[in-house]
C-alpha cells in the first residue's frame, strides 16, 4: 500500500464535507446509477420463465422503508416531494440515464414489467398475458380489456407496433433501439435505414400482437421492459413534433403535469390509469438543487440519502432524525473508470493493466469513503445473477503496475500522448474518487491526466457518439436481472452500448453462445468465461459495488420502498398527515 501523497492525504482528510451528496444522489436515483441506464426491468411469463437463469436468492428488493401500505389511516391524497436533477430527456424511446428513467417509468409503461417480488420478479404489465411457441421465436401478448392512454384514447397492439417500429427508425435517434429491439425480426432493417415497418410485429387483432425473433432468447421479455418498449400515443406524438415531451400522452401510473426546467417536475394521479389508480395526488421533483439533508429537516423533501458528515448524528438514538432512518439495499450497479481502446494510450493493453494495478481501491474505501463503497474487481456485482467470486481481478501492485507501464509502447512520457478524462459536472470538484485515482497514477506511474468538465446532457450525448479518451464519474446499473445486461450490452464488438468500442473476438464467441444456451449453469459459465478475459484485458477501471446504505424517510411517508433494481413505486406511496 502507498502510503499517500499529499493530495490523497487532503482529500481523505475532507471526504466527510463531499460524501452526503454522492449518498444523497444514489438514493434518490438520481444521477449516480445513470443507466447507464438506468435502472430498468422486466417481466416474464410461466412458460418462459424455465429458460431464465435462477435469480440469485440475496436478490434485495429492500422491503417498506417505513410504513407498511396496510396500515391504518388515509390512502389517497397527498403529495410527495422529493430532490432530482433535469432529465436529459422524456422520450422513453431516447432514455440512456437514471436520471431520465426514473421518471419515465412513473409516466409510461410497456407490455410487461419488474416488480418486488424477488424471486418471480417478471409481471404483466398493459399485456394481461403471453405464450411462446416455435421453439422459443415466436410471442404473442394479448393486452387487457379497455386499454386507455392518460387522454381517454383506447391503447391497441397497433400503437405498440408503430411504437417499436417509431423507436428504431433513424429519424428517432435512439442510441438504444438496436440493443433493446434488435431482436425482433425486421428491426435491425429500419435502424438500418432499408425499411419503415417490421415483419417481425404483427397485429393480430386490437388487443393481440406478435413479436418474432430471430433466435431463442432467454432475456428477451427482459428487454421488454426498457423504456426504449414502451408504447407512446401516435397522434400525441406526430402532432406536438420535436416538442411533444411537453404534453406526453402515457399509461403510466401518473401523468405529467408540469416541467419548468431547473425548478421542477410535477406528477399527477393518472385516472385513466389500467391498474388501481395511485394513492397520490402529486409527486414534485425539486430540480432547483440545494443542500439535501438541510431541505431534509426544513420538511422541504420527504426522503434523502444519509452521508458520512451526518452518519454518526442520525444513528444517535437520542437524537429526533434518528427515527427517520432506514437501510438501503445495495444497487446492482458497478462505477467504473472507462477508456476508449480505439485511442492512444488506451489501445494499449498493457497500458490499460498498469493503470489498473496502480490504484489501491481498498485503501480509498477504507479512508476516504469509510467502507460505504465496495471495491470491484470484476463487472457484476455480488448477488447478482451470474455473479462469480472466480474472477480474478487485477489487484494493487504498484511494481507490476510500472513493469507493465514499462512494457507498454506509452512507457516514454515525452512522446505519450496527451490523456483527457471527462466528467460529469459544471465546476468545483470533479469529484472524490477522480481525484484520488488521477493522484495514484501520478505517484505511482508517474502518468498526469486532464480532467475535463462538461454538463450532464452533453456528457451522455459525447459518450453515446464515442468522442470521448477516458470518462468517470459514471456507474452502469442493470437493466433487468439477467448477466446479459452486463458483459452482452457492454462489452459484445458490435453493441451499440460498447461505449469503448473493446472488442475480443473470445469474449464476442462467449456472449453469442449464450444468447441461445438453453441451460442456465452453461448459459451463466459463458458470460463468466467472457468476464475474465473483459477483466483481464482491463477493457476498464471498475471501481465500487453498492454497500448497504442509510437513508432518511418521513414518518409520514408510507409505502415507499427501497430496491436494489429501478422499479416503478410511486403508485403505492401514500401520505399520512
Amino acid at each position: 500500500m502507498i502510503s499517500g501523497s499529499n493530495l490523497t492525504r487532503k482529500l481523505i482528510a475532507g471526504a466527510v464535507l463531499s460524501l452526503g451528496l454522492m449518498a444523497a444522489v444514489a438514493c434518490s436515483g438520481d444521477a449516480g446509477s445513470p443507466t447507464e441506464a438506468p435502472a430498468l426491468p422486466t417481466s416474464t411469463a410461466p412458460a418462459a420463465r424455465a429458460t431464465q437463469p435462477a435469480i440469485a436468492p440475496d436478490l434485495k428488493q429492500a422491503g417498506d422503508s417505513s410504513a407498511s401500505a396496510n396500515d391504518s389511516g388515509p390512502k389517497q391524497g397527498g403529495i410527495f416531494n422529493t430532490l432530482w436533477s433535469d432529465p436529459p430527456t422524456l422520450d422513453p424511446h431516447l432514455v440512456t440515464d437514471g436520471t431520465s428513467y426514473g421518471i419515465v417509468i412513473e409516466i409510461f409503461s410497456g407490455l410487461v414489467r419488474l416488480g418486488p417480488n424477488t424471486l418471480n420478479p417478471f409481471e404483466p404489465d398493459l399485456a394481461e398475458s403471453w405464450s411462446i411457441s416455435n421453439g422459443g421465436t415466436v410471442y404473442e401478448f394479448k393486452l387487457r380489456n379497455n386499454l386507455k392512454f392518460s387522454d381517454g384514447d383506447p391503447v391497441t397492439a397497433q400503437d405498440f407496433k408503430w411504437s417499436f417500429e417509431r423507436a428504431a427508425h433513424p429519424d428517432t435517434a435512439s442510441t438504444v433501439a438496436e440493443e433493446f429491439l434488435g431482436d425482433i425480426v425486421g428491426i435491425q432493417d429500419i435502424v438500418d435505414g432499408n425499411a419503415t415497418s417490421a415483419s417481425g410485429i404483427e397485429v393480430i387483432d386490437e388487443r393481440t400482437l406478435r413479436l418474432t425473433i430471430d433466435a431463442p432468447k432467454a432475456y428477451f421479455i427482459a428487454k421488454l421492459t426498457y423504456p426504449t418498449a414502451f408504447v407512446l400515443n401516435r397522434n400525441n406524438v406526430e402532432s406536438l413534433g420535436k416538442n411533444w415531451t411537453d404534453d406526453p400522452v402515457s399509461t403510466g401510473a401518473f401523468r405529467l403535469k408540469e416541467y419548468r426546467i431547473g425548478q421542477r417536475i410535477r406528477l399527477a394521479r393518472n385516472e385513466n390509469y389500467w391498474d388501481r389508480m395511485a394513492y397520490l395526488d402529486e409527486v414534485v421533483f425539486n430540480l432547483a438543487g440545494g443542500v439535501a439533508m438541510a431541505m431534509y429537516e426544513n420538511d422541504e423533501i420527504d426522503t434523502t440519502g444519509v452521508g458520512l458528515a451526518d452518519l454518526e448524528r442520525v444513528q444517535d438514538p437520542t437524537e429526533e432524525i434518528n427515527k427517520d432512518l432506514v437501510e438501503v439495499p445495495p444497487n446492482f450497479a458497478v462505477s467504473y473508470v472507462g477508456f476508449n481502446i480505439k485511442e492512444a494510450p488506451f489501445d494499449d493493453p498493457a497500458f490499460r493493466q498498469a493503470l489498473n494495478h496502480a490504484v489501491d481501491k481498498q485503501l480509498i474505501a477504507d479512508q476516504v469513503f469509510s467502507n460505504l463503497v465496495k471495491p470491484a474487481y470484476g463487472i457484476i456485482p455480488p448477488g447478482f445473477p451470474g455473479y462469480s467470486p472466480e474472477i480474478k481481478g487485477l489487484q494493487f501492485d504498484p511494481e507490476l503496475a510500472r513493469d507493465l507501464l514499462a512494457q507498454s509502447a506509452y512507457a516514454d512520457a515525452s512522446t505519450r500522448p496527451r490523456i483527457v478524462l471527462t466528467v460529469p459536472g459544471t465546476g468545483g470538484s470533479p469529484g472524490l474518487t477522480t481525484e484520488v485515482v488521477a493522484d495514484m497514477w501520478r505517484q505511482n506511474l508517474g502518468i498526469e491526466i486532464e480532467i475535463q468538465q462538461v454538463e450532464w446532457a452533453t456528457y451522455i450525448q459525447d459518450l453515446h457518439r464515442g468522442r470521448l479518451q477516458a470518462w468517470s464519474g459514471l456507474s452502469w446499473q442493470a437493466d433487468y436481472p439477467d448477466p446479459q445486461t452486463f458483459i452482452d450490452v457492454l462489452f459484445r464488438s458490435d453493441s451499440a452500448i460498447n461505449y469503448g468500442g473493446y472488442a475480443n473476438p473470445m469474449v464476442d464467441e462467449y456472449v453469442v453462445s449464450a444468447q441461445t444456451e438453453q441451460d442456465a449453469t452453461r448459459r451463466v459459465g459463458f458470460y463468466n468465461d467472457a468476464e475474465q478475459i473483459i477483466v483481464s484485458d482491463a477493457a476498464w477501471l471498475p471501481l465500487w459495488w453498492g454497500v448497504d446504505s442509510k437513508a432518511l424517510i418521513k414518518p409520514w411517508v408510507k409505502g415507499y420502498r427501497f430496491s436494489s433494481l429501478t422499479i416503478a413505486k410511486l403508485k403505492d406511496v401514500w401520505i399520512d398527515k
